[in-house]
């Protein structure tokens, strides 16, 4: 039984005829029949019977219809519930985001929210991160309204079924160097200058590691991997004591990381694209969108903030 079932026996208590059912829901009388015959097939006692040319409702009949007066108020009403949650700005959005993503973004977002004074509600954040690997970020939507996710341009695109991404933007990761390195007087590296090099990578299935990977085959040699950290500060810390080199996304960590000198790579795509994934029915909430739109703005300040450092 099915909520337009109990539509046309209420209609047709009121309106006692097909035809008018029929008129009055805008479809045609034979359709209007087979719902009957549909709904009829579920129940022993019949619900309709025949008093000349007019078909009315039986007993049986009048008590199901009064009943789905109440199912259908009943279903108005959690339909309206659901189109006032998703038309609020207010409300709990839960976000979760990589670690260095997070740590650049959660506090400027946090703020950006706090002065949208044109909205009546602000949404309320519910943040946390995820270290994840890239495949791993869409099955993150199973339990957050919305993920920040990274992927590498030369890797797989995001899944499309039941899955979005809304583009925050392209970052290059670029090599990072200790103050005073020799190559750091160089305005670009390819793959033959950095493979020599002592590395601090992520560990095998994160990147940076698929790069360093992708240096040591076009530079056709063997890097030294040294050491396995998938945090980037500790990537930076021992870079900066200088006992190896390494790689580092340049908005969302070169930038915030003293005692670095970062070049970009030449000859390999380092780009990755860092995205906001999330199910397509939170895209009807204006809460998801106020904060979709905060994101887009802090991140958009970042990249102008780190290219003007540049």
């Amino acid at each position: 039984m099915e909520l337009h079932h109990l539509q046309i026996l209420r209609e047709l208590e009121t309106h006692g005829s097909v035809t008018a059912v029929a008129n009055s829901m805008h479809v045609t009388p034979s359709a209007v029949s087979q719902q009957l015959s549909a709904l009829q097939r579920e129940f022993a006692a019949p619900l309709t019977r025949r008093e000349g040319r007019t078909l009315v409702l039986t007993r049986a009949g009048e008590a199901l219809a009064r009943a789905g007066v109440d199912v259908i108020e009943a279903m108005a009403a959690a339909k309206h519930a659901v189109e006032e949650f998703e038309r609020s700005p207010g409300g709990e959005v839960s976000l979760c985001g990589f670690h260095s993503v997070a740590q650049v973004l959660f506090g400027p977002l946090i703020g950006e929210l706090a002065s949208l004074t044109s909205l009546p509600d602000r949404p309320r954040l519910r943040l946390s991160d995820e270290d994840v690997a890239q495949e791993e970020f869409p099955a993150l939507t199973a339990h957050y309204d919305l993920v920040i996710a990274h992927r590498m341009q030369h890797s797989a695109p995001w899944p499309e079924a039941g899955v979005r991404a809304i583009p925050l933007t392209q970052e290059p990761l670029d090599i990072a160097l200790p103050a005073g390195h020799p190559l750091a007087s160089r305005a670009a590296l390819s793959p033959s200058d950095v493979a020599g090099e002592r590395w601090v990578t992520s560990r095998s299935g994160y990147s940076p590691d698929d790069l360093v990977s992708a240096i040591a085959a076009v530079a056709i040699r063997p890097v030294r991997i040294a050491h396995r950290v998938n945090d980037y500060g500790s990537v930076a810390a021992v870079v900066a004591a200088g006992d190896a080199i390494g790689m580092v996304p340049r908005y969302t960590v070169g930038a915030t990381l003293p005692g670095l000198v970062l070049r970009p790579l030449t000859g390999i795509n380092a780009t990755r694209s860092i995205d906001v994934l999330t199910r397509p029915e939170n895209l009807h909430r204006h809460s998801v969108q106020a904060v979709i739109t905060a994101l887009r703005a802090v991140m958009a300040r970042l990249v102008a903030a780190s290219e003007a450092q540049a």
